[in-house]
């Protein structure tokens, strides 16, 4: 026997990560099932390239400086002679990721490409595998994307009114957030939160002045004019701060609803002087960082509390609509976030997977058997593929909806999809259910299942793994958590979806577009041995209509989430028999009647699959024992 020491003795193998895009089963069936083959055709070598890139050492390098080196105030918000100076330092680390993923478009794509009502579904294909890797870079990016369309649908609204300079301003700040050049591009904050409340925005202490500037008044950067209201407040939380604008909520009148301003975060003044002395330059536009935020997770994100004295902006819309404006950037950011969480699971699954395949442990009569070839390990790892691929098909079909909501249907619509498209006059009120849903159940979900993967590397799942950044599952789960709380908390969502479901005008067509996904879209799933499974979800289904339709909206609210909840598992239900009927086999079966069964649309009979560990294996990797179905679904 030779005695172990720091360097000799046992040394563990280090897992491998593959490309997610071929490599993660789950996004295979849904990229087949939601995108057709002439899309795919068009974006699959980029996405692929994108694939590898993102697990690259220097992403992962930029990963641990963003993590290490976290953001902070310049002498904590102070010059040498104690003058108030907000000057905001980030690490090299979060600018080379902000700066891939502008280059790479991951907002633009929406903007300057078009692949019709599949553009959505691109885009965040793209976001799923860059989500695990950007250190939180995505939630500004969201944001941007949500200003952008938000500024795209007041500059392409013929009846907008919008002055000619409103529009110049406007305009502007719209081409620089779509922009794929790092020096060009912006991101954007959208500040709601103050400390009266979390989503509760009813209590805004946020105030907007209208007193326009004389012609002698500063600029913005680039010669743009400063806005016409006057903005001060304290706002709670602001996950962008180093971004270059911001949608943002404040009261004109206290007899009116809060209303939306755009603003730049930064404006020319001439009288300032540079250390050298020369005068002019650029400072904050009336805004003050009170301090930075220190949070469990997302600690590379820049999140501040912010005091505004005399920010100038612009009113977006009508005064006292601010609810109705800011909603279109929250159904996008609300998306943004479900994929996060969904991107932060897959990179979790693909760690847990991957040291499942060289991890060895002790088996029966002394052998010692890889985790993958461990009964139990991979039922649990299966199972939590299962619950993964649900989820995943809620969130792919919202995407799906979101495009059709937002771009014109092309006439060339592949029959596995046009099975899921709903008539025109049915999207939007579908998508209001789903908006809410979708991130409510998804978030909430993820975070349990990502501790799942965390366990399943033992010890080693528990440690900052900073030094083998590719395996930090542990950094992930942290920053997993904050998906069930911003952009609306399980319960805040939860209760917005029943109060899509009981509005007194638009709640009776809400229902209907879910009735019609459940029974015209399981009408279309012909396999006879799914008939059992088809009852089962549309008897739930009832269950929930029934009690939606009798009980009034102050009774169901307490039960938001089991409402809530139970129409999403009924989606994901007829969801997963369509899959299966798209993407044909034993292993999709097998995933379905898994999901069925433990939902209680079936009551534990089989039908399809043997189960077994080979066919868990196949479940968990795809590609087994020279099987390779991964590749070919």
């Amino acid at each position: 026997m030779e005695p172990s020491s720091s360097n000799t003795g046992f040394i563990q193998q280090p897992p491998i990560l593959k490309n997610q895009f071929y490599d993660d089963v789950s996004l295979r069936r849904a990229v087949k099932l939601f995108i057709p083959p002439n899309v795919l055709e068009r974006v699959e070598p980029e996405i692929a390239e994108l694939g590898d890139q993102v697990l690259s050492q220097e992403i992962f390098d930029w990963i641990t400086d963003a993590e290490k080196n976290l953001p902070y105030l310049r002498g904590s918000g102070r010059d040498a002679f104690g003058k108030p100076k907000s000057e905001l330092v980030v690490t090299e680390g979060w600018r080379k990721l902000q700066e891939f993923g502008l280059r790479k478009g991951f907002v633009a794509i929406n903007y300057d490409s078009d692949f019709s009502e599949y553009t959505r579904l691109v885009q965040f294909t793209r976001c799923h595998l860059w989500e695990g890797s950007c250190a939180n870079t995505l939630c500004p990016a969201a944001m941007q994307d949500g200003a952008a369309r938000l500024l795209q649908r007041h500059l392409t609204n013929p009846d907008s009114s919008i002055s000619p300079t409103e529009r110049q301003v406007l305009q502007n700040a719209y081409d620089h957030l779509i922009s794929r050049d790092p020096a060009k591009a912006w991101t954007s904050g959208q500040w709601m939160t103050e400390r009266t409340g979390g989503s509760d925005v009813s209590r805004t202490e946020t105030v907007a002045i209208h007193s326009p500037l004389t012609t002698a008044a500063p600029l913005t950067i680039e010669g743009i004019p400063l806005g016409p209201w006057s903005i001060s407040g304290f706002k709670w939380f602001s996950s962008a701060t180093d971004s270059n604008m911001t949608i943002l909520l404040a009261k004109t009148h206290p007899s009116k609803p809060v209303s939306a301003f755009f603003a730049p975060m930064r404006r020319h003044n001439p009288s300032l002087v540079s250390p050298t002395g020369q005068k002019g330059g650029t400072e904050l536009n009336g805004i003050t960082i009170s301090r930075l935020k220190n949070k469990f997770g997302t600690q590379s994100l820049p999140t501040a509390e912010l005091e505004l004295k005399g920010m100038r902006g612009w009113l977006i819309g009508e005064e006292g609509k601010g609810i109705q404006e800011i909603s279109t950037i929250l159904n996008i950011t609300r998306v943004h976030t479900t994929v996060s969480s969904m991107g932060y699971l897959g990179r979790g699954i693909a760690i847990a997977k991957s040291f499942a395949l060289v991890r060895e442990a002790g088996a029966s009569k002394g052998k010692r058997l890889p985790l993958s070839a461990h009964p139990l390990h991979m039922r649990t790892l299966a199972n939590l593929t299962v619950n993964y691929h649900s989820m995943m098909l809620l969130t792919f079909y919202t995407l799906y909806i979101l495009g059709l909501d937002e771009r014109s249907p092309s006439n060339r619509t592949p029959a596995a999809i046009s099975t899921l498209s709903p008539p025109f006059h049915l999207v939007a009120p579908l998508l209001r259910v789903l908006s809410s849903l979708h991130k409510s159940y998804v978030c909430e979900n993820t975070v349990p299942a990502l501790y799942a993967c965390m366990e399943a590397l033992g010890g080693v799942g528990y440690l900052v793994n900073s030094e083998s950044e590719h395996l930090n599952v542990a950094r992930i789960f942290r920053d997993a958590c904050v998906g069930a709380i911003w952009e609306g908390t399980t319960d805040v969502l939860a209760g917005d979806t029943v109060r899509a479901l009981k509005h007194p005008v638009s709640g009776g067509k809400s229902v209907e577009a879910v009735d019609w996904v459940v029974k015209t879209v399981l009408g279309g799933v012909g396999k006879e041995e799914m008939r059992a499974a088809k009852e089962g979800i549309e008897r739930k289904w009832e269950g929930l209509k029934d009690r939606i339709g009798r009980e009034a909206q102050g009774e169901l609210l307490p039960e938001a989430r089991e409402v809530t909840f139970g129409v999403a598992k009924v989606l994901m239900g007829v969801l997963f028999l369509v899959d299966v009927e798209v993407n044909a086999g034993e292993v999709g079966e097998e995933m379905c009647r898994r999901y069925l069964v433990k939902r209680g649309f079936l009551n534990g009979e089989r039908f399809g699959g043997k189960g077994g560990l080979e066919l868990d294996q196949r479940i968990v990797y795809g590609k087994f024992r020279g099987l390779d179905l991964g590749a070919k679904l």
